[in-house]
C-alpha cells in the first residue's frame, strides 16, 4: 500500500507540475513578445549564401518572397554574420526609418565599415549626425545651390554631348558617372575639373570599388584588396581635401558660403574638425559615382525600352525648349526642369524600378516591438526596399514601366521610399531629381538614340552590365526615324 500511495503521489506532483509548466507557458506566451517567424539558417553562414545567389539574378527579390509566402511581410533571418529581422512591410519599414537613435542605429557589416571614415555621417548617430544632416540639408535645399547645380550641370552635360561621335557606341553609364561627379565635387568644395580633379576622382573610383563590392573579407576577394588598398587611397583623398579646407579656412567668408565644405566650416562647432569635414565630404561624394549616374542610366534604359514613354517625354521637353528659345531665354532654370510632369513621373518610376538604394541596415539598441513584431535588443533590422516598390498588393503590373501611374498617385505614400526616411532622409533627394531632369532634357532634345542590348545587374550595387552602349545621331528636325549603326 505505501508503494501504491508513493506511486499515486508522484504522480499526481509529476501531474501538477506539467499542469503549472503549461499554465505558466502558456501566461508568458502573453506577456512575452515573440520573434518572428523564419529561420537562421546555417550556423555561422546563417542565409547569406542563400540571399547573395538570389541577388545576382534577374530578381533578387525572390529570396525574400519566397519567405514572405511562408512566414509573412515580416521574418527573421541571419545574413552577412547578423540575426536579422527583415522587413518587406511598408508600414513596420517607415516605422523604423523615422525611429531615432534611441531604438535604432545604423548597421552595415564590419568589413563595410572599416572602409568608412569613423566619423562618416552614415555611421554616426547622436547630436553630431544631427547636426551635420540639418546643415547639408538646408543647403541643398537652398535656391543658390540649385542655380549653381543646374548651370553646373548643364555646362557639364554639354561639353559631354558634343564630343559624342555617331560613329561608334556611346556608354550612358560612364558619360553619366563623368558629368555627375565633377557637379558633386564642385558643391562639395568647388573644385573644377582639372588635374587635382582627375586625381580626386581616380584615388575614389578605386575606393569606391571596395565600399561597393560584395561584402565578405577573405583572401582574393574584391574587399579583401580593396581593404588592403584603401588606407592608403582615402589618406591621399584626405590629404587633398585638408589643403583645400585649410585654404577655404583662411578666407573664409561665413556671411555667403559656396559649398558644403564652407556650410560645415562656418557652423563653427568645435566637432566639426577637419577630419570630421574631410571624413564627410569623402562619403558625400559617393552619390555622384554611383546612386545619380545610375539614376540617369536607368531612366535611359526603360525609356528605350518604352517607345510610348520616351515619345511623351521627348514631345514635352521639346515643347519646353521651343518655348525658351521664343522668349529668347536658351538657358533652363531648376524650377522649368522640375516642373515638366511626366519627365517627374519617369524619374519616379524610375527609382521605384531601379532600387538604386535597396534598402536600409539598423540596429535595435533595446528590444522594439512594431505592429506586433518583436525586434530584440542588438538584432539587426533590414528594411527591404525592393520588395516594397515591387509589390503587386501596393502596385498595379509592378514589374511594368509605367510612368502614368504616378499621374494621380503621391509620392509621399509610406510604399515610396526610394531616399530612406526619417532623420537620415538622404539630403539631396531633389538635387538627384534635378541632375537626372537636365540629362535627360538635353539628350533627348539634342539626340535619337537606338540601345544595344543590355541587362541590369542589381548586387552588390545597382548597374549596366555593358555600361549601357547607344547608337545616337543628333536631332536635325522633329521626324522619330532611329539611327541606324
Amino acid at each position: 500500500m505505501d508503494n501504491c500511495t508513493g506511486n499515486l503521489l508522484a504522480t499526481a506532483i509529476l501531474l501538477s507540475a506539467i499542469i503549472f509548466y503549461r499554465k505558466l507557458k502558456l501566461l508568458s506566451s502573453y506577456t512575452t513578445p515573440r520573434l518572428p517567424l523564419g529561420t537562421l539558417g546555417w550556423p555561422f553562414l546563417g542565409e547569406t549564401l542563400d540571399f547573395i545567389s538570389c541577388a545576382y539574378s534577374d530578381r533578387p527579390e525572390t529570396f525574400m518572397d519566397k519567405r514572405r509566402l511562408i512566414y509573412g511581410k515580416v521574418f527573421k533571418s541571419h545574413i552577412f554574420g547578423n540575426p536579422t529581422i527583415v522587413s518587406t512591410d511598408a508600414e513596420v519599414s517607415r516605422s523604423i526609418l523615422q525611429s531615432d537613435e534611441k531604438t535604432f542605429v545604423p548597421s552595415y557589416p564590419r568589413s563595410l565599415t572599416e572602409l568608412m571614415g569613423k566619423s562618416s555621417v552614415l555611421l554616426i548617430s547622436g547630436n553630431l549626425q544631427r547636426r551635420i544632416h540639418g546643415l547639408i540639408g538646408a543647403f541643398c535645399k537652398s535656391s543658390h545651390l540649385k542655380a549653381q547645380i543646374t548651370c553646373d550641370m548643364q555646362k557639364y552635360v554639354q561639353e559631354s554631348m558634343k564630343s559624342w561621335s555617331e560613329d561608334h557606341p556611346v556608354y550612358i553609364q560612364d558619360q553619366a558617372k563623368n558629368i555627375a561627379f565633377q557637379v558633386l565635387v564642385k558643391a562639395l568644395i568647388s573644385l573644377d575639373p582639372g588635374q587635382d580633379m582627375e586625381f580626386l576622382k581616380k584615388q575614389f573610383q578605386e575606393f569606391i570599388a571596395g565600399l561597393m563590392s560584395l561584402p565578405i573579407n577573405v583572401p582574393g576577394s574584391r574587399l579583401y584588396r580593396s581593404l588592403q588598398a584603401s588606407p592608403m587611397n582615402r589618406k591621399k583623398m584626405v590629404n587633398l581635401i585638408h589643403r583645400i579646407i585649410q585654404d577655404k579656412r583662411s578666407s573664409l567668408d561665413s556671411s555667403f558660403p559656396k559649398d558644403i565644405a564652407e556650410i560645415l566650416l562656418s557652423d563653427g562647432s568645435q566637432q566639426l574638425t577637419d577630419d570630421v569635414i574631410s571624413d564627410n565630404i569623402i562619403d558625400l561624394m559617393i552619390p555622384g559615382e554611383d546612386s545619380v549616374p545610375v539614376l540617369m542610366t536607368l531612366a535611359i534604359k526603360y525609356l528605350s525600352d518604352c517607345p510610348t514613354a520616351l515619345q511623351q517625354l521627348t514631345d514635352e521637353n521639346l515643347r519646353l525648349k521651343r518655348i525658351k528659345e521664343n522668349l529668347e531665354e536658351p538657358l533652363l532654370c531648376w524650377r522649368d526642369y522640375l516642373s515638366l510632369p511626366f519627365t517627374q513621373n519617369v524619374i519616379t518610376e524610375t527609382l521605384r524600378m531601379g532600387n538604386i538604394i535597396i534598402g536600409v541596415m539598423r540596429k535595435a539598441t533595446k528590444d522594439v516591438e512594431i505592429k506586433g513584431h518583436f525586434i530584440p535588443k542588438g538584432w539587426c533590422v533590414f528594411t527591404y526596399f525592393r520588395s516594397i516598390h515591387l509589390d503587386e498588393d501596393a502596385y498595379d503590373s509592378p514589374y511594368q514601366f509605367n510612368p502614368w501611374r504616378w499621374q494621380e498617385r503621391d509620392t509621399s505614400g509610406s510604399s515610396f521610399t526610394p531616399f530612406g526616411g526619417g532623420q537620415r532622409l538622404c539630403p539631396g533627394l531633389d538635387l538627384a531629381r534635378l541632375e537626372a531632369s537636365i540629362f535627360l532634357h538635353h539628350f533627348v532634345t539634342q539626340f535619337r538614340w537606338a540601345a544595344e542590348e543590355d541587362c541590369i545587374i542589381n548586387f552588390p550595387t545597382v548597374r549596366m552590365k555593358r555600361r549601357m552602349p547607344v547608337w545616337v545621331k543628333r536631332r536635325r528636325d522633329d521626324s522619330c526615324s532611329k539611327p541606324k549603326h
